[in-house]
């Protein structure tokens, strides 16, 4: 979901590569263009689309599965360009008062962040909504916005020497309140699906905490590690906001499993290790809060161990082929796909390796033939129906209209008004910015 930099040094493959907002896609930039992939099958790495036409790409998000793309190059550092790229044309463009950090999209707003400044757009028809002025330096361009468009919640640093975050709703265009979450500035930030739980990390990247939307309260807090300080490049949730991936510049990506949160517990049965259990739980009220809080922490469900180590990546957990996978990105052009074991957690098995920048074949691992078959246990969890309501037979944002994987996206996720996604009246409408008229983005 997160786009990612250059690495430092400039030798990365790719300049840029994020997940659409539920993780069906991918988006590359290099410096000859952009690609889009659909990530709907293990075996096969489909290509969407692939344009040469703006060099020297460093942002590209794509909104969902539509043919609604957003790219901004290096040549022009300070403009947004919006494409319907199955169409072939531009819908818009907005120049900025400084180089654009980072954009983020849902299906009712579409943000841009500078600096010292963020912009939103009503994605209807692009006009811009409101300018938040005066931001604390924020060089890297960090944000996050709920893909939810019933909940559009914003977070970005509300400081650049702590971490507190600044929640702001995307609806109303208020702020909604300020979160301590953190000692040291912000490196990281991800919404959960519904956009009612918020994930954060800091620059040392330590300990992952998760907050309750909007209220602010800390609902969990994970610890990555005590031995080094890291740089959290992604931050995560599942659809299901059941599990929470975190990755870095370190060869090792942490999954947390969300477990449920009950107040009354039922009483355990007078065993001694109940008794201990109890008397453990009570010394930590006795204890400096730093150790207390540390012993209640929460470690890591699964694991991942990657072959490289240094180099920029990103992660997304995903359902394909109706098992959970783990995906991970990385700067020298590859995507690796894992199998998540959500019963029982533990080492993620790696089942296959794209290139990127290839043919678009893939590669084969050669560890496939050598891998021990699922146990059943797994299978049957797995292939649990899924709790996703299925209220309209709406096709939806998809470039083959949903009517050949048969994506049905929910009613209520539609923003009100007049949406049509069918390829030929897709939203936004082509025919506002045609003649190609430039957008100017203004202070408010």
């Amino acid at each position: 979901m997160e786009a990612a930099a250059e690495a430092p040094g400039g030798s990365a493959a790719l300049s840029c590569f994020s997940y659409n907002q539920d993780c069906t896609s991918l988006a590359i930039g290099t410096t000859t263009g952009y690609r889009l992939f659909s990530l709907s099958s293990v075996e096969q790495l489909d290509q969407v689309h692939e344009s040469n036409e703006i060099p020297d790409v460093y942002i590209v998000e794509r909104l969902f599965s539509s043919s609604l793309v957003v790219v901004v190059s290096h040549a022009k550092p300070q403009q947004m360009n919006v494409y319907h790229f199955k169409k072939g044309t531009e819908i818009c463009n907005y120049s900025y008062s400084s180089n654009i950090l980072s954009i983020r999209l849902n299906r009712q707003r579409l943000v841009v962040c500078l600096e010292e400044s963020i912009y939103i757009h009503n994605i209807k028809d692009m006009k811009l909504l409101k300018t938040i002025l005066d931001t604390p330096p924020n060089t890297t361009g960090l944000c996050a916005l709920s893909i939810n468009h019933a909940n559009s919640y914003l977070a970005y640093p509300g400081s650049a020497t702590s971490g507190e975050i600044a929640l702001y709703d995307g609806n109303t265009l208020k702020t909604a309140c300020m979160i301590p979450a953190h000692d040291g500035p912000l490196a990281a930030l991800a919404f959960n699906s519904t956009g009612s739980k918020l994930a954060s990390a800091s620059e040392k990247g330590t300990v992952i905490r998760v907050f309750s939307i909007p209220g602010g309260q800390k609902l969990y807090e994970f610890r990555r590690g005590m031995k080094r300080y890291v740089n959290i490049s992604s931050l995560v949730f599942s659809m299901d906001s059941q599990f929470l991936c975190a990755s870095s510049n370190t060869e090792t990506v942490h999954i947390f499993k969300l477990e449920h949160l009950t107040d009354s517990r039922p009483e355990e049965p007078p065993t001694w290790s109940g008794y201990m259990g109890k008397m453990f739980q009570a010394a930590t009220n006795y204890l400096p809060a730093q150790v207390s809080g540390m012993m209640n922490q929460d470690r890591a469900f699964a694991t991942v161990r990657l072959n490289i180590s240094g180099q920029r990546n990103i992660c997304a957990l995903s359902t394909i082929q109706k098992l959970p996978r783990l995906l991970v990105t990385t700067s020298d052009g590859h995507l690796y796909i894992y199998n998540l074991d959500p019963q029982d957690g533990g080492e993620c098995v790696l089942i296959k390796k794209h290139s990127l920048l290839g043919s678009g074949k893939m590669e084969e691992n050669t560890e496939n033939d050598l891998r021990p078959p699922l146990p059943q246990s797994y299978a049957a969890t797995v292939a649990r129906q899924s709790t996703v309501p299925s209220t309209s037979t709406m096709p939806g944002y998809s470039e083959d209209g949903g009517a050949l994987r048969g994506e049905v996206i929910p009613e209520h996720e539609f923003a009100t008004g007049p949406v049509c996604l069918d390829d030929e009246n897709e939203f936004p409408p082509i025919i506002l910015c045609r003649g190609g008229q430039p957008g100017k983005a203004k202070r408010s």
